[in-house]
């Protein structure tokens, strides 16, 4: 039997987690997060398992080695927490879900866009308070606007054949088009510049890299159509925060969904309700009426956690037995 220390553990980790491994995983659950300070804790276990706001920098890891660990196992898709040059010199095999359901998080986006556009959280709110006034709650139809979707895996096709059901035209930016795809489906691959100058509606799904890091800044939010609403569901840091504010303050900006935010770590996930927030940034953020902000819940469907459990045990058991670990779940730049 395989022993796990899982980390920055939630009440539906376990859930899903204990029904997917049965008996051939002994789960040692911590709710805090592994970092180099946490990570003696792991010392007999065979394993670590971990999420997006874990920290795997060379101090954790060589921590984690000097406990005889060599497996890290993400239970999502994600790797940026993780330092890959170090993790490949110290001998970790780090592992992943690289897909669990691309549904999930393309609907969350257009249910961001959905609920933004159409002022529902807002519509809720004054209800429950005996306001029935519609005053301040215009929206938009998606029908004849222009979706723009930067990045076309797994998630961005399926969130572009949504909006493109709604009746949008759908521009798309990505380093390697899939033209049998687009052509398909009555989409249109443009050149970013392009794509920003277009879109109505501008929606991330790209993974963190120092490429896309900052993707949208200063300078690529100056470029965007007047009046665009832009939606995050992938990662935190292909926003520039400050660059965003500015925009939203001087009105260039129509309106941001966002569901990860670049100084996420130590915020989503948590109740804080009872303290104050000591992000500047983020705080700024929920004051904007055209903004909204959910805590990094695309991925929480039956479905998807099923699948990420489902993935991450048999990872975690393949491993363990010295077989070959699943096709497209290790992270080769670790090896």
């Amino acid at each position: 039997m395989t022993t796990v220390a899982f980390y920055d553990t939630k009440p539906y980790d376990r859930q899903f987690m204990v029904a997917a491994a049965t008996d051939v995983i002994h789960w040692v659950f911590h709710d805090f997060r592994l970092t180099a300070e946490t990570a003696a804790t792991a010392r007999g276990a065979d394993a670590v398992c971990v999420f997006v706001n874990d920290r795997l920098d060379r101090a954790c890891l060589e921590q984690l080695a000097g406990c005889g660990i060599h497996h890290v196992a993400l239970r999502c898709a994600g790797f940026n927490n993780v330092d890959l040059v170090a993790a490949g010199r110290l001998g970790f095999l780090v592992t992943r879900v690289p897909a669990y359901s691309p549904h999930a998080v393309a609907e969350h986006t257009v249910a961001l866009v959905l609920t933004l556009n159409r002022r529902i959280h807002r519509a809720y709110n004054r209800v429950r308070e005996q306001n029935f006034s519609l005053s301040g709650l215009v929206g938009f139809d998606l029908h004849g606007k222009t979706c723009g979707i930067v990045g076309t895996g797994r998630i961005g096709r399926v969130a572009a054949e949504i909006f493109r059901g709604f009746g949008m035209r759908v521009v798309a930016y990505d380093p390697f088009p899939m033209a049998d795809w687009a052509a398909a489906h009555g989409i249109e691959y443009r050149s970013f510049d392009e794509v920003l100058s277009v879109s109505d509606i501008l929606t991330l799904h790209l993974p963190l890299t120092p490429a896309t890091h900052h993707l949208l800044n200063a300078d690529t939010v100056s470029r965007l159509k007047p009046g665009a609403m832009v939606v995050n569901t992938s990662r935190g840091k292909l926003i520039d925060t400050k660059a965003v504010i500015e925009a939203l303050k001087r009105g260039h900006l129509g309106g941001l969904a966002i569901d990860v935010y670049e100084e996420e770590e130590g915020i989503f996930f948590e109740d804080l309700s009872g303290e104050v927030l000591q992000d500047d940034e983020l705080s700024r953020l929920l004051t904007f009426p055209n903004v909204l902000v959910t805590a990094h819940q695309a991925f929480l469907t039956r479905e998807a956690l099923s699948e990420i459990a489902r993935v991450t045990v048999e990872n975690l058991s393949l491993v363990g037995r010295g077989e070959p670990f699943l096709a497209g779940t290790r992270v080769e730049e670790a090896g």
